[in-house]
């Protein structure tokens, strides 16, 4: 999965947070979501621009994220 295809970052979007291509909606947005029980066919459902592949960028960009950060637990 390249991500890069589906999330950008803009200054001029979301405060330069990561969106998905072509919407206004945040990888941190999708990510919550599914923390909090959402399954792909019910965020595709809600945000009908949305696609599998969409929802898979956004893991796979944080996952990406994530692998780059010193992980700070307190």
């Amino acid at each position: 999965m390249n991500y890069r295809e589906r999330i950008i970052i803009s200054p001029d979007i979301m405060l330069g947070k990561p969106v998905i291509k072509g919407t206004r909606i945040t990888v941190e947005f999708i990510v919550k979501k599914m923390s909090e029980g959402m399954e792909v066919n019910e965020i595709i459902a809600e945000y009908p621009p949305l696609t599998r592949d969409d929802i898979m960028a956004c893991l796979a960009y944080s996952a990406d994220v994530i692998s780059r950060d010193e992980i700070l637990v307190s």
